[in-house]
């Protein structure tokens, strides 16, 4: 496929965000339309969006080719998600609209302190541009691979040309420019996607009875494992993980979050989750789909797979076994399901810094809209600044244990929050951080030994001992403490 056409939709497709920007922006550039769309975001437009954010470039690549080694029992997890959503429509939204907020951490403080609150934010602010920039960084690379090497331009060219337009097209109205372009890219995702599927079968020589039939009789399609405890397969295991991960990466996510916060009111927002929650599970049940229907052509047509599985569908897909055209649709496939994610993380970060940290709005208008622009250009150069990075250490080994440390940081979120909901006692604040700190290592500590002496592996549910090694922390530094106490701390430190 010739790669000038290439660069021309990439092109056309910029252009129409640009586009989409300048319209959301034209008639308002203040923070509250950066933060919070000035809370008329439609609630529909907000879900579609949503699954756009969700489905990172990583999952467009991964998800179909992690059948390989675990068939489809990622879809337990994903049953766990829906539920997860429904938690958090009916006790996190409305206690987030009760208190009227633009940072979700800012309840930390009012619930329990200054440095609570600090802490909260920073382990949201750590793990989001770390595991941002990993996703854009693997998709950024698959894109310089296939397509810009072409022209011979270098790697760090494409790194600042991708953030840049990434910025573009946020820098002026954040969220309010975000809920339409995140529309566009998750219909178009999905669109490739279903694009990709029809061009697998029609390489099978498959009607759809027969994909349908080659789908459920293949081993792979296997979702459900109920039989061996220590698997991190086993049905227990990923379904309330599910719902967990839910809770904390969408519920106590800034990023997420910021979107509901943007609709018009709490049902509004409830009624955007559960349609999320709903539609996220088909796609989802897609995507693994792909991924067996590609081992079964593989298999059927003698096809060595490469040994990495988030090599399998861009293999596929460059290599002219599905017909030249369906690198156009692959191209724009990593392009939106990337930069849904980029532009979303781009804007929370920049939210909650401006808010959590810098507290911006206790400045006036003029001087809080400078101070964003600052803010939101500095993280977009340190997101370049950590893909050259990655790429510099070149080593996917070391991008997963940064993936791994990020998922560790969650689960002090997740006792901070359930705590502050779920009980009236109070936690020492100054105590707090060192809670925050400590229980990670314990985990990792923990995981390592149990691995060493029963051969028991943690998956995701090392994310529940986390969040529950952290609320036993915040517990014990609340015995003898009362609200009066906490309270005067929380405002003087």
């Amino acid at each position: 496929m010739n790669s000038y056409i290439i660069l021309s939709i990439i092109a056309i497709y910029f252009g129409i965000l640009l586009l989409i920007a300048w319209i959301t922006g034209r008639k308002s550039t203040s923070n509250d339309a950066f933060f919070l769309g000035n809370r008329k975001s439609p609630w529909y437009i907000v879900s579609i969006g949503m699954i756009g954010t969700s489905l990172s470039g990583v999952t467009f690549v991964s998800v179909p080719g992690m059948v390989r080694s675990i068939d489809m029992t990622y879809m337990q997890t994903v049953f766990g998600f829906f539920f997860g959503y429904i938690l958090i429509a009916k006790v996190l939204l409305p206690l987030y609209y009760k208190l009227k907020l633009t940072s979700i951490y800012s309840y930390l403080g009012d619930r329990i302190g200054k440095r609570s609150y600090k802490t909260g934010a920073s382990f949201f602010l750590l793990s989001k541009i770390v595991g941002a920039a990993a996703r854009l960084y693997l998709v950024v690379l698959i894109l310089q691979h296939y397509v810009f090497s072409t022209w011979n331009i270098p790697f760090w060219v494409t790194v600042i040309i991708s953030i840049f337009l990434v910025w573009l097209y946020t820098y002026r109205s954040g969220i309010k420019t975000i809920i339409w372009t995140d529309t566009l890219q998750a219909l178009c995702l999905v669109a490739m996607l279903v694009v990709i599927i029809w061009k697998v079968k029609d390489a099978m020589d498959l009607d759809m009875g027969g994909m349908v039939q080659t789908l459920t009789e293949n081993p792979h399609f296997r979702i459900f494992e109920f039989n061996d405890w220590h698997s991190t397969q086993h049905f227990m295991k990923q379904f309330f993980s599910g719902i967990f991960i839910t809770i904390v990466m969408t519920g106590l996510d800034q990023d997420m979050m910021q979107k509901n916060l943007s609709c018009k009111s709490l049902k509004d927002a409830q009624k955007n989750m559960y349609t999320y929650g709903f539609a996220f599970t088909p796609v989802n049940f897609l995507f693994l789909s792909l991924g067996v229907l590609l081992l079964t052509l593989a298999s059927q047509q003698q096809i060595e797979l490469p040994a990495l599985s988030d090599d399998i569908l861009p293999m596929f897909c460059t290599s002219g076994i599905l017909g030249h055209s369906i690198l156009i649709f692959f191209t724009i496939g990593i392009i939106t399901a990337a930069f849904s994610s980029a532009d979303s993380a781009l804007t929370a970060l920049t939210t909650s810094f401006c808010i959590d940290i810098l507290g911006v709005e206790k400045e006036k208008a003029q001087s809080a809209k400078r101070t964003r622009l600052v803010v939101h250009l500095m993280i977009s150069i340190l997101f370049a600044i950590i893909i050259l990075a990655f790429k510099a250490i070149n080593n996917r080994s070391v991008i997963d244990a940064i993936y791994m440390i990020a998922s560790y940081t969650y689960g002090p979120l997740l006792g901070l929050f359930v705590f502050g909901l779920f009980t009236k006692k109070h936690p020492r604040d100054k105590f707090v951080p060192y809670i925050c700190i400590v229980s990670p290592l314990l985990c990792f500590l923990t995981d390592y030994l149990v691995k060493q002496h029963t051969g028991y592996a943690f998956g995701y549910e090392m994310l529940m001992l986390n969040g529950a090694i952290t609320f036993g922390g915040l517990w014990l530094s609340s015995i003898g403490n009362g609200q009066l106490t906490i309270r005067k701390k929380s405002i003087n430190t």
